[in-house]
């Protein structure tokens, strides 16, 4: 992924929690990774946890340091199950360990409600695949989407298949979920 000027407020988001994390005697960074570990799509957030723990080890053996300390990355892994309940109460939990940042949730009904407990906490949320506008359209400071919204997402498909796959009929299938319906509209 290359760094653009769209990434600055998310760098500066994580390195003020961080910061704040190795300052004084403390030299541990808390990290809460938040998604469905069980229910019907257990399969992808259990990716998602195995890719964040994939990227605290890299950067713990590459000896980071924060404000020329060093500093040592930890995992806290949630499972929301994909339920907005269970994702509210995951949030709860790591904002009660005092975690720097959160990557997750991995679905927009859960990441949405968690987002207000993170922002009331000032923990930077990061969504590696929530697409629903309103995740964003709060407002919350503390709130970053890595993918495109649903809004962008259906419209830059169509246009895609239109304009470099030369189709000539697009058909529009909404399959009841909520990610589904979203895109469909």
């Amino acid at each position: 992924m290359q760094f653009t000027t769209k990434m600055i407020p998310l760098a500066g988001a994580l390195a003020l929690a961080f910061a704040g994390a190795a300052s004084g005697q403390e030299q541990v960074v808390k990290i809460g990774h938040v998604g469905p570990i069980s229910g019907a799509i257990a399969h992808l957030g259990k990716d998602n946890e195995n890719g964040a723990r994939m990227a605290i080890d890299e950067l713990n053996a590459k000896g980071v340091t924060i404000g020329g300390k060093k500093v040592k990355f930890e995992l806290l892994a949630e499972d929301d199950a994909a339920d907005p309940k269970q994702g509210t109460a995951a949030a709860q939990k790591l904002v009660d360990a005092k975690v720097n940042g959160v990557v997750g949730h991995l679905n927009s009904g859960t990441t949405i409600p968690a987002s207000k407990i993170y922002a009331d906490a000032g923990i930077p949320q990061i969504s590696p695949s929530a697409t629903n506008p309103k995740y964003t359209q709060q407002g919350f400071k503390t709130a970053f989407r890595v993918v495109a919204n649903d809004g962008q997402l259906g419209g830059t498909l169509g246009r895609y298949a239109v304009q470099i796959n030369k189709a000539k009929k697009i058909a529009v299938i909404d399959d009841r979920t909520a990610y589904g319906q979203g895109v469909a509209e």
